[in-house]
């Protein structure tokens, strides 16, 4: 793959060699800082916040990575000369960036600001790290920087994960002694505890939505608040180890057996960050599942996403999932945006004789295998673990206010580990809409699906929803999982004859990959296969006047899917009659082991 070479993927179990692969990754950046040291030069990726926060936002992310090496850089000199060249950058940077008189002053702040995204991660260097980022400031850039992060507590915030952010900003400047706003940080604090679900899960605020920002933005700051706030505040802090705990017993049903994660949700560009939780738990001195477990998830986890083309040529973290795709975006996705995936190397906080850094790796099967499916209602979704992929079957909950492909990242019937998922192009063509894991209905040239979920359920078997995919149309559609794939139940009321075609999930294919494709007209199935996997598609009319159904299948446009840049989706089509109609499609998956 591009840009892997300078990345030793073999030996990974020591700290001097997770360290050697957190620099194998940061060193294409290091020649690229601007000449203020406050952003990357590098191609411009435009987001909907400005050049000035774009260049904050690329300089920020890398200490999610930098930071928990540096948190014992006194006592242990791994990679002394590459950390110091590094931490002289940051510094120049943080003074630059703060100080309103520069020209690489970051810029005022405002409402909703992104540059308060980013204020967390120099935070966490204030927190863990000040003998690198901080104590070597002198007074008055010190200053500049305490009053530039004051900013947060004067300006409003989204309601969501954001907040954190301000808590993590208020918890730095106390520690370093600074002016800070208590009341604000207790008032966030209290707001916090709003989002809470049960079972370990929150919302992510207002929005509703589940996600990995439950993992890697909720649990992981509340994780960095325990870690030093535990003497101030003990009983919070506790209770956010608690529900860590409880949250990772679910949580990791969302990996499979080769550390492959769930492509759910929104800023999927920000890749191995969906293992950071795990991480998150081990700075805390938390270990929900043996170290042993925990070091192989993790460490397959890294291992799986670097053997993808996630590079560009230079080295740098591209925009993407499976590979470099600006149309899977979001509004917020600027070129520095992926180096989120950093706080993956949190676990780098552990001292270097730690039993992490002792033990073997080794992924416990019997930690999925004790039962193979996991309801988990505070999530909105059941998740079937098959073994080396895994599945989410979710009602399509998620909130209007999107950010881009929130129908196709919250709203099909299933999302998997390794089938991967598609966004669409446009919503005129079947090959533009690429509708995988969706029952959509094409009428008057035009394809529609499940946006809105009216009402919804997830019991102990199934995943239930109501849905309207087009006035006068109203779908009830019960999906069950099982061993060998799952059962979609659709019990629709339509007020005219139209077309729906429920699709499975798209099959890899490209130059190097052949596709096999049957259509079976006696079983109304429809099968793609290829090396690696199949997918087949059966329909029947349960009840109703629906008078054709006929397995078919659809070449999706290049770059619509996540993971793979071509792709073929099995289906069935169904010629639905006015009035009420039953239908029952049975989807057959299976991974092959490779």
């Amino acid at each position: 793959m591009r840009g892997t070479e300078f990345l030793d993927l073999d030996h990974l179990s020591s700290k001097e060699d997770y360290a050697r692969l957190l620099f194998g990754l940061l060193t294409p950046l290091k020649e690229r800082y601007n000449s203020f040291c406050t952003g990357i030069d590098t191609d411009r990726v435009y987001a909907h916040y400005d050049a000035s926060a774009a260049d904050m936002e690329a300089f920020s992310r890398p200490l999610w990575g930098l930071v928990p090496l540096w948190a014992h850089q006194e006592e242990e000199k791994i990679f002394d000369d590459v950390s110091s060249e590094f931490a002289r950058i940051y510094r120049r940077g943080l003074c630059e960036g703060t100080d309103p008189g520069s020209r690489g002053y970051w810029g005022d702040c405002s409402p909703f600001d992104q540059r308060f995204v980013e204020m967390a991660a120099i935070s966490y260097g204030m927190l863990f790290a000040p003998q690198v980022v901080w104590d070597p400031l002198d007074e008055r850039e010190k200053k500049n920087l305490a009053d530039y992060l004051n900013h947060i507590n004067e300006m409003e915030l989204p309601v969501c994960n954001w907040i954190l952010f301000a808590v993590l900003v208020n918890i730095a400047l106390k520690k370093r002694g600074m002016p800070y706003r208590p009341d604000m940080l207790e008032n966030y604090l209290n707001g916090f505890e709003t989002f809470y679900l049960g079972e370990g899960w929150y919302c992510d605020g207002d929005s509703g939505q589940k996600d990995y920002y439950i993992s890697f933005a909720i649990h992981f700051y509340s994780l960095v608040y325990s870690t030093v706030m535990a003497e101030e505040d003990e009983a919070r802090c506790r209770l956010y180890k608690d529900r860590a705990m409880e949250f990772a017993r679910q949580f990791v049903y969302w990996f499979d057996e080769d550390g492959d994660a769930i492509p759910f949700g929104r800023s999927l560009t920000y890749r191995f960050a969906q293992v950071s939780f795990f991480s998150a738990c081990l700075m805390a001195g938390l270990n929900p599942f043996p170290l042993p477990f925990m070091k192989a998830l993790i460490t397959e986890h890294l291992r799986s996403w670097f053997g993808r083309d996630i590079f560009d040529s230079n080295g740098m973290l591209t925009i993407g999932y499976g590979y470099a795709n600006l149309h899977m975006s979001e509004r917020y996705n600027a070129q520095g945006s992926p180096y989120w995936a950093m706080k993956t190397f949190a676990f780098l906080m552990l001292p270097e004789d730690h039993p992490f850094y002792m033990c073997k790796a080794q992924m416990d099967r019997s930690i999925f295998t004790t039962d193979p499916l996991c309801p988990m209602k505070h999530a909105d979704m059941l998740v079937y673990h098959y073994g080396n992929h895994t599945t989410a079957y979710t009602p399509g909950v998620y909130s209007p206010r999107g950010h881009g492909h929130i129908v196709e990242k919250y709203g099909k019937f299933a999302y998997d580990s390794k089938f991967g998922v598609s966004v669409s192009r446009s919503q005129y063509e079947l090959c533009e809409c690429a509708p995988d894991c969706m029952l959509a209905f094409l009428i008057n040239g035009y394809i529609y699906v499940r946006r809105i979920c009216e009402e919804r359920e997830i019991t102990g078997t199934s995943v239930i929803s109501v849905w309207s995919p087009y006035p006068g149309i109203r779908v009830k559609t019960t999906v069950t999982p099982g061993a060998d794939g799952h059962i979609r139940v659709h019990e629709i009321d339509s007020d005219m004859d139209c077309v729906a075609l429920d699709s499975g999930f798209a099959i890899r294919r490209d130059d190097t990959v052949n596709v096999d494709m049957h259509i079976d007209d006696s079983e109304n199935m429809s099968t793609v296969s290829n090396r690696f996997c199949e997918c087949s598609v059966t329909g029947e009319v349960v009840e109703g006047q629906s008078d054709k159904v006929s397995g078919r299948s659809y070449t999706a446009d290049p770059n619509t899917h996540l993971l793979y840049p071509k792709t073929m989706i099995p289906a069935v089509e169904y010629r639905i009659a006015r009035g009420r109609s039953i239908l029952k499609t049975v989807v057959k998956s299976d991974w092959y082991s490779i």
